[in-house]
């Protein structure tokens, strides 16, 4: 699978005569050596991208493209469920997903790689069964299963599933042996889980206009229920200085008090909060 942004293309011109070069087809995960030529970029696959495709990658600087019988195809796709466009966006290490625009990781002065990895530290030491409850490109879990036996991650969307197929760096969630991909609805499913199951829960949702269930004092309830004794939560409110980030931080400590957390510190690093039960 050949997946290509206008960052592994942007350098390249068209030669003279053929060359050799090196170039990555997995958006910046490795690296091959291809041929580029008058005619285009020919991999040793047998794919070969003409300079028409090439260009058509360069000018879209939101997209990324797979190369599909020699043609770029973007990575999209229409929600029937919400009526949104799905897409990935390139960044200049792992990429985001776009719901109808609007990227769904941080990616001003930071990654979405970066990004996943500050909410980890946020939790601090992780150990037994861990809850993602918005898989979306499935980093979180990814990186969570790197310390941790057993991973559990909600999606309600299938198409950021199908998303995910086509994202190199999402290939973690489907050949990881300690992560369970669940689809659904997190607030749904965590009323099935059995009392004190999770050790941790990651908490990163949409916005609260998207998906304010996921912020209801019902849902932090039963978050509190599926956490052990002294299992923490990480809550992703978002930029704790804006007005959004900061409108919603109290009204969520709020909540979650009332659910019965306590020692709720702020990870400004992380954009969220870390939540104890006791």
């Amino acid at each position: 699978m050949i997946i290509l942004s206008h960052i592994q293309l942007s350098a390249i011109e068209k030669p003279i005569s053929a060359i050799e070069i090196s170039i990555s087809p997995d958006l910046n995960r490795s690296y091959l050596k291809v041929v580029l030529s008058p005619e285009g970029l020919s991999f040793p696959s047998g794919e070969v991208l003409d300079w028409q495709n090439i260009e058509k990658i360069k000018a879209d600087k939101n997209g990324c493209f797979l190369v599909v019988n020699n043609q770029a195809e973007k990575i999209q796709a229409f929600s029937d469920r919400t009526g949104q466009l799905y897409s990935l966006m390139p960044t200049s290490a792992a990429p985001t997903m776009l719901i109808s625009g609007i990227p769904m990781h941080r990616i001003k002065d930071t990654d979405p790689w970066q990004d996943t990895q500050a909410k980890i530290k946020a939790m601090g030491k992780i150990f037994g069964p861990l809850l993602d409850t918005n898989t979306g490109l499935g980093y979180t879990a990814i990186a969570a299963s790197k310390y941790t036996s057993k991973v559990f991650t909600i999606e309600i969307e299938p198409t950021a599933l199908d998303i995910c197929q086509k994202n190199p760096w999402s290939a973690g969630l489907f050949n990881s042996h300690n992560i369970t991909s669940i689809i659904g609805d997190s607030f749904d499913i965590v009323q099935g889980v059995p009392d004190e199951y999770f050790n941790q829960v990651l908490h990163d949702p949409p916005t609260f206009a998207l998906a304010g269930h996921l912020y209801s004092q019902e849902f932090y309830a039963n978050i509190f229920r599926i956490l052990k004794p002294g299992g923490r939560l990480f809550h992703y409110i978002g930029n704790p200085e804006s007005k959004t980030g900061s409108s919603m931080t109290g009204g969520v400590i709020n909540r979650l008090r009332l659910a019965g957390f306590e020692n709720i510190i702020p990870k400004q690093a992380a954009f969220g909060l870390l939540a104890t039960k006791r």
